[in-house]
């Protein structure tokens, strides 16, 4: 049977990079596994256990050339992967046999080195992070006096900028990488805790010293590049940690979407789009089309991160005393998956990103067609200044406004709120003087000065940022 016959995982195969799916990858976790072994080994000998340089050399000498094969054909017979892995290992370093794995049970390996994948995963997320932020920190700044129709509910609200809202976008992202750094901050290892975390078979072979004991716990944690705190464990590490991680990894998916879904909007409105190749074809059917693809990716594939967070929540809200197996399964899956999913929608943001296209003369038609409306209150100030009564000409703009509304929507016709006031001999204002008010940036507020405020705060956090990394093919 070829590979082709049978299921690929499209996060691996179309979306992910190279380099998160080797975090989590075959390699890198036996990798993992021999290091750790190699780690305990040499702290249990610098603490007196009867273990000699030759075998940590033979150990060492085979840590990164794993059997593979020979791993794989041992587990059919024992149903067992860990000592499946260690009856390899002591095939390559025969003098090592006896020693390896020594005192310690399963979770020694899968639980420490899911840690350190998931250490590592983080790390990488934030750089992707940092990578986005860099460059829609620079877009923000571009655009940060460009003038545009403001929403809410999706309706015309008031005239901002497009840099002010791409802050808004930026803004979720610099929430999420506090979040994430504080998580990695928090992360502790496992460590060396015994079967059911009470490290009695350490114990034993330290002849009951204690503080042996917990020099081991601290050696091994810090050789494996963690902090000497580890976490208090029944057998594995509290699935707690899962379960916030993963609400990390979601909460980035969320911002992600969000700016996803507002591209989407945008470019319906003709005013923002996402790259397009000149060789690129939007629709089989329609020639003329250019769909959002690169934001409704990234929209599929946040969803899937932000569903995926749910299950490492409920594995930590029904695990049993000191730990039960039906986390297992699950967690191959679900924290793996959403990594590799975060870096894909990660990669396509910084993508998208970086090729924005802007129209500025639609926005400023939509401007142009809903500023009228928005003026009314300057209008109103400015013909009371001229001798008008205040409450005659609120009365007037509402009337005048109904009549041109009813225009624009029943009849498709233009915007003629103007010529109806400037026809009106009450307000005082001819045309002209109306359309000095039609200034678009009359209306922004402190949109300009609050991009340059945020850009300022955030800038020792983007000057952090790599945005030379080469980005990965995205398939369409």
């Amino acid at each position: 049977m070829s590979a082709l016959d049978q299921y690929q995982n499209p996060l691996v195969e179309r979306y992910c990079s190279k380099e998160m799916s080797h975090i989590f990858s075959p390699s890198y976790k036996f990798r993992a596994w021999r290091s750790l072994w190699i780690a305990l080994a040499k702290a249990e000998q610098s603490l007196g256990l009867a273990i000699s340089d030759e075998q940590i050399t033979e150990m060492e000498r085979y840590r990164d050339e794993i059997n593979f094969e020979v791993a794989r054909e041992r587990e059919k017979e024992t149903r067992h992967d860990v000592m499946s892995h260690v009856y390899a290992f002591g095939l390559q370093a025969p003098t090592a046999k006896g020693i390896i794995h020594l005192g310690a049970t399963s979770a020694f390996v899968g639980d420490n080195t899911d840690l350190i994948q998931i250490r590592d995963g983080l790390r990488l997320i934030e750089k992707r992070l940092l990578d986005v932020i860099a460059v829609l920190s620079a877009f923000a700044e571009q655009h940060k006096a460009l003038p545009t129709l403001g929403f809410t509910h999706f309706q015309p609200a008031q005239i901002t900028t497009v840099g002010k809202r791409a802050c808004l976008w930026l803004q979720d992202l610099v929430l999420d990488l506090e979040d994430l750094r504080h998580r990695l901050r928090q992360l502790k290892f496992r460590g060396v805790k015994g079967t059911t975390g009470t490290q009695a078979s350490f114990l034993e072979l330290f002849d009951g010293d204690h503080e042996k004991v917990q020099q081991l716990d601290r050696l091994v944690s810090e050789s494996m590049g963690f902090s000497s705190e580890t976490y208090v464990t029944g057998q594995t590490y509290p699935r707690k940690v899962d379960a916030a991680v993963c609400a990390v990894l979601s909460g980035i998916a969320q911002s992600a979407s969000k700016f996803a879904h507002d591209l989407r909007l945008l470019a319906h409105l003709k005013e923002i789009e996402e790259p397009f190749e000149s060789q690129q074809i939007g629709s089989s059917a329609m020639a003329y089309k250019r769909n959002p693809m690169r934001a409704e990716r990234m929209c599929a594939l946040a969803r899937f991160v932000i569903t995926t967070a749910q299950s490492p929540a409920f594995t930590a809200a029904t695990q049993w005393f000191e730990r039960t197996l039906d986390d297992s399964a699950n967690k191959r899956l679900s924290v793996p998956e959403s990594f590799l999913a975060l870096d894909a929608t990660l990669l396509i943001f910084h993508n998208v990103v970086s090729g924005l296209v802007v129209f500025p003369k639609m926005i400023r038609k939509r401007i142009d067609a809903e500023l009228p409306f928005m003026m009314t209150e300057n209008i109103m100030m400015e013909a009371v200044k001229r001798g008008g009564d205040r409450q005659d000409l609120h009365e007037a703009i509402r009337l005048h406004s109904m009549a041109a509304g009813q225009r624009v929507k029943q009849d498709g016709l233009e915007n003629d709120l103007l010529q109806r006031i400037s026809d009106d001999p009450q307000f005082n204002l001819d045309l002209g003087a109306l359309k000095e008010l039609m200034e678009p940036n009359l209306y922004v507020g402190r949109s300009t000065q609050q991009v340059d405020d945020y850009l300022l705060q955030i800038a020792a956090m983007v000057s952090g940022a790599t945005t030379d990394q080469k980005v990965p093919e995205l398939r369409v």
